[in-house]
């Protein structure tokens, strides 16, 4: 009998280790096609590298001008579940992602999927940017080559058991990536669609203005209401039209904000928005404009917490 059960048992735990396997396998979810043959435009490439913050969390800690560009990685996000430390994306070909192809770049940003086949940590924002189209993709990553190689050694993330198991994360994609880029809503408008698809893809909004559920990912009932700053410090501000949030802002209120820095009460953005601003300060007025249609078009949610104010 004790036998029978220890087969048994052996027999379950081999069942679930394939099935296990096969659940969190990287490839599962494949990334969109790409065009045989496109052209990049580098214009839109450096547009989509401004509307993604990409140098807030690649360059250097504190760069400046120019140095911005060079994307050496090295900032620290400490979360509950461990720190992440965001990589080198210049196009040095031993420590950045100068041997990277097309398709490599492309599963990375719509899949998590790193060049080597493995998980990539939901501290890049890929459930955000798998909401993007492929040319803009292949435009960002045709703009990046042109920037700076550098040469820099990054530490590797600081996480304890189990989340130091990167096939686990292949659970965790079965959950909160879709694998769908963006839809239009037709209820929105074209001006709003593109503020949408700014707002959802490149711009990864919701993944700071949102709080989070036990697992890490984002609490979409609650998306845009405000969040713990990625960086471990702080709170990132509600955005919904709420009265909590940005609900006596205008349209222009927030297009002009995000353009100049400069909120509606006079004051100036800080924290980490600054240099999301100072990124979103290269968009056009249009695209500004779009942002600030669709943000009035969110649902109103109030703060939770609300937000602390000085005594």
């Amino acid at each position: 009998m004790l036998r029978r059960l220890a087969v048994a048992a052996i027999g379950l735990a081999a069942i679930g280790a394939a099935g296990f396997w096969f659940l969190t396998d990287p490839a599962l979810l494949p990334p969109p096609e790409i065009p045989a043959e496109y052209v990049a435009d580098l214009a839109n490439g450096e547009m989509m590298f401004h509307a993604g913050g990409c140098s807030s969390c690649h360059a250097a800690p504190g760069a400046k001008g120019e140095e911005k560009k060079r994307l050496v990685g090295g900032l620290a996000m400490k979360t509950q579940f461990g720190t992440f430390h965001a990589p080198n994306i210049s196009p040095d070909p031993n420590t950045g992602i100068g041997g990277w192809s097309n398709a490599d770049f492309v599963a990375a940003m719509t899949r998590g999927v790193g060049r080597d086949g493995e998980h990539l940590y939901p501290a890049f924002p890929y459930t955000s940017y798998q909401r993007m189209a492929v040319t803009d993709l292949l435009d960002l990553k045709a703009y990046l080559d042109t920037l700076p190689a550098a040469t820099s050694e990054v530490p590797d993330h600081e996480l304890g058991f189990p989340f130091d198991i990167r096939r686990g994360l292949g659970l965790w994609k079965l959950v909160y990536l879709d694998g769908r880029p963006f839809a239009p809503r037709p209820m929105l408008g074209e001006e709003a669609n593109r503020g949408a698809y700014l707002v959802e893809g490149p711009g990864h909004c919701a993944e700071c203005h949102s709080p989070r559920d036990p697992f890490g990912g984002i609490d979409r009932g609650r998306a845009y209401s405000g969040g713990p700053a990625p960086e471990g410090d702080g709170h990132i501000p509600n955005i919904t039209p709420d009265a909590s949030g940005i609900g006596d802002w205008s349209a222009s209120d927030i297009a002009y904000a995000l353009k100049s820095g400069f909120m509606p009460d006079f004051d100036s953005f800080g924290g980490s928005m600054v240099a999301v601003q100072e990124n979103l300060a290269h968009l056009s007025d249009a695209d500004l404009a779009a942002i600030a249609a669709y943000l009035k078009s969110l649902p109103a949610i109030a703060s939770t917490p609300a937000p602390k104010t000085a005594d």
